[in-house]
């Protein structure tokens, strides 16, 4: 099994440095895996009645619902932990069916795919031409095998009246720390659709007893035990993670919406600066790597398939004239953390207002959408978190510099943008800090007499950070010293929301440990947010 990456992308790199001369070079085609694409050099058809071990042990997904077209997802491995995933290097076909109800008495749509080698023979199936805001079930079909059954669902029509929407949002979800227990309770929750909010996958090691799972019953292989640098690495990784049967689960059950943060590629890193002292090429590579096999793993449509190590990740969902969800990509435009990353104090370098957290296009991207926007509710799914959080309740604080406190000049050009478009209710969606959080949004967070522009849910991690505590010890100080934050709790979970054109009201979810399996799920915090009247308070 390498540990290098191929010698095309190595080629390439020998020939590029930043990432601004990808697209002007000949590298740029090598480092795009343009030598690695379907079509570029075709490969022979698989006999799908050779396959002899069950093909959909990664499950299935749906994803970015629109209105009348679903977005569904599969990936074949007979063999999920194998670099070849069990599969030669040959075109599968895959047969799907759409189905109003789950016995699939009532077919509305069907066709085949071809599961590609070069993508991993994964499979991405855009489905038009469907009726707006309906559930319906799909599964996939290659040679005598048949995959689990889905269940999806379409948008509302654009300015369609709706009366009520229900969503999950997930997060930070590290193998090595724990079960997916939260997962299991997910896909039993009545909602339209999840959202996830990053670190889906983490680079780092996992030993043979799968970290604090502690197993006793198998043993994973070796390749699993050491950082994810190159493409094989990354994909293995994926079917490491989708091998999990409560995360297929929720899969299965509902529409997912993705947006990555730092963990699907490498702790921390911004924009082409890569956490560790390798030449900005090396991370580059890197970087395409990661971004490939999201891409292949996660139910997305073709405008986020990635070239090179660049891809489009931010974009828009509605849903009728109830929410606006405009999706942030917060790590791959980024300026670099200012004085070296962690909590640090403050100063002229982090709040340099040439600083930015999305890169002056998607910030351009989401003012236009506030601008133009019908929607009662303006939601934000993004990645860190958006509130100041000082740990100290008076004199200068040190703060985050990976989140938004670290870029307050792109911070207040976010808030004050949301009032100066009149993006209305407000509402922010966040992960990444493997705590629960509930924030109003102030103009001025040094004032809590400050205009309250939005609210802020911060869904905790699925697993990263362990079982944790309901009251973390640093409850007190952060109560404290942010009277903006209304509620912080430390168990891991989920947070659900049902949005009417009346009010938003926030559920959050945790289980009492994930470090051993089963656990179960209560709900730990309830606040609502009326609408015309931002800000939280308890349900």
């Amino acid at each position: 099994m390498t540990t290098e990456h191929s010698p095309q992308l190595r080629a390439a790199a020998r020939h590029i440095g930043r990432r601004r001369f990808l697209t002007v070079t000949g590298a740029a085609a090598a480092l795009a895996f343009a030598t690695n694409l379907p079509g570029t050099a075709q490969a022979a058809e698989l006999d799908a009645a050779k396959i002899t071990a069950d093909p959909f042990t990664l499950g299935i997904a749906s994803g970015d619902p629109l209105p009348g077209s679903v977005l569904l997802w599969t990936r074949l491995a007979p063999d999920p932990y194998a670099a070849d995933s069990g599969l030669p290097a040959a075109r599968v076909t895959v047969r799907w069916e759409l189905a109003h109800d789950e016995r699939f008495t009532r077919v509305v749509r069907r066709g085949s795919a071809t599961a590609h080698p070069e993508l991993d023979h994964s499979v991405h199936i855009e489905v038009g031409g469907l009726d707006h805001d309906r559930v319906y079930y799909y599964r996939f079909r290659t040679g005598a095998w048949i995959s689990p059954v889905g269940r999806t669902r379409t948008a509302p029509a654009h300015g369609a009246r709706v009366g009520e929407l229900k969503i999950g949002a997930v997060t930070c979800q590290a193998y090595h720390d724990g079960y997916f227990t939260a997962y299991k309770h997910l896909a039993e929750e009545d909602l339209d659709v999840v959202f996830h909010l990053g670190d889906y996958l983490y680079e780092y090691a996992v030993d043979a007893v799968g970290g604090a799972r502690k197993y006793t019953d198998r043993r994973l292989p070796a390749h699993f035990n050491r950082e994810t640098v190159t493409l094989e690495d990354y994909r293995l990784r994926y079917a490491l993670f989708k091998s999990d049967p409560d995360l297929r689960a929720a899969h299965a059950a509902h529409p997912f919406v993705v947006t990555w943060d730092d963990h699907e590629t490498e702790n921390n890193y911004a924009d082409e600066t890569p956490e560790n002292d390798v030449p900005p090429e090396e991370f580059l590579l890197r970087r395409a790597a990661a971004y490939r096999a999201y891409w292949e793993n996660q139910p997305l449509r073709l405008p986020q398939k990635p070239e090179g190590p660049d891809a489009r990740l931010y974009r828009r969902v509605q849903w009728g004239r109830l929410a606006q969800f405009d999706v942030l990509d917060t790590r791959q435009y980024r300026s670099d953390q200012a004085y070296g990353d962690g909590w640090q104090y403050p100063g002229p370098e982090s709040e340099d207002p040439a600083r930015t957290m999305t890169g002056a296009a998607q910030e351009r991207w989401l003012l236009d959408g506030w601008r133009q926007s019908r929607a009662t509710w303006n939601v934000v799914p993004q990645q860190v978190c958006v509130a100041q959080r000082r740990n100290v309740p008076t004199g200068v604080s040190k703060l985050s510099m990976d989140g938004w406190d670290g870029y307050p000049a792109a911070r207040q050009r976010l808030l004050e943008g949301a009032v100066a478009t009149g993006a209305d209710n407000l509402l922010v969606l966040t992960g990444d800090l493997h705590n629960a959080y509930a924030h109003d949004l102030k103009l001025d967070f040094d004032d809590p007499a400050s205009r309250t522009v939005g609210v802020e849910l911060v869904a905790t991690s699925i697993t990263s950070g362990g079982n944790g505590a309901d009251k973390p010890t640093n409850w007190d100080a952060y109560m404290t010293s942010n009277p903006h934050m209304r509620f912080y709790h430390g168990r891991r979970g989920y947070v659900t929301a049902t949005l009417t054109e009346q009010q938003t009201r926030a559920d959050f979810r945790a289980v009492a440990a994930v470090t051993t399996p089963g656990a179960a799920i209560s709900t730990v915090g309830s606040f609502v947010t009326e609408a015309g009247d931002p800000g939280l308070k308890p349900a």
